[in-house]
């Protein structure tokens, strides 16, 4: 009587189910690595802009304070997207020519905001106070990283829940002096393991559990 199926067919069998197998468990490993890979979260991607303003130039060479421009930074919720009229402030008496500033006159002129491509978004159902954390003396750079060394501004953290309660665990280690908040290069002092933990206490910060309560950052 002849064979139905060949010698090998068995072991073919179980190397296509093994394999089938290997897929299936694979894919939620893929689906979380393409989550949370920089094409998605949109880390270190500059994206096209109305004006290619240049953090570099503005923040780093010429020194303007970030204040100047984010204005409601230390007040606000949001730390505010600078009108026209500031950056015209300058600009109608300098490169007053200048064909890659045009759009920037032309929306003075015409008295319509630019739109500028959002980079730090946060989902709708999370709260988040800037002056909050600028005031207990949580720098820029923290969240934001070196801004003033951007040529053209990026995304610098993805801003996934991990990264907030790293922070909100254990804000002695991320806390600075308040002279401190706006600059950029900032790092943790040697002695940061005794200066965080006065800090904290000085700013009233209150760590711990009560930082890591869901209706913190959710409301």
């Amino acid at each position: 009587m002849a064979q139905l199926f060949s010698p090998g067919a068995d072991a073919i069998y179980r190397l296509a189910l093994l394999t089938g197998v290997a897929c299936l468990a694979g894919i939620p490993i893929v689906a979380a690595g393409i989550v949370r890979s920089d094409y998605v979260t949109g880390v270190g991607i500059a994206p096209a802009q109305p004006v290619p303003f240049s953090h570099k130039h503005h923040s780093g060479e010429l020194g303007v304070d970030c204040r100047y421009c984010h204005t409601t930074v230390e007040t606000q919720a949001t730390a505010g997207i600078p009108p026209t009229h500031t950056c015209m402030t300058c600009h109608s008496q300098i490169w007053t020519g200048s064909d890659m500033l045009k759009p920037v006159r032309d929306s003075f002129a015409r008295d319509e905001p630019l739109q500028w491509v959002r980079l730090n978004k946060l989902p709708s159902y999370v709260y988040y106070n800037h002056s909050v954390h600028v005031t207990k003396g949580i720098g820029c750079s923290t969240c934001h990283g070196d801004v003033t060394s951007m040529q053209m501004t990026y995304r610098a953290n993805a801003f996934e829940m991990q990264f907030c309660l790293d922070c909100h665990r254990d804000p002695a280690k991320y806390v600075r002096p308040q002279d401190q908040v706006w600059n950029m290069t900032w790092k943790p002092p040697a002695n940061q393991a005794t200066l965080g933990p006065e800090l904290v206490a000085k700013n009233h910060i209150q760590g711990g559990e009560r930082l890591t309560e869901c209706a913190i950052c959710h409301r």
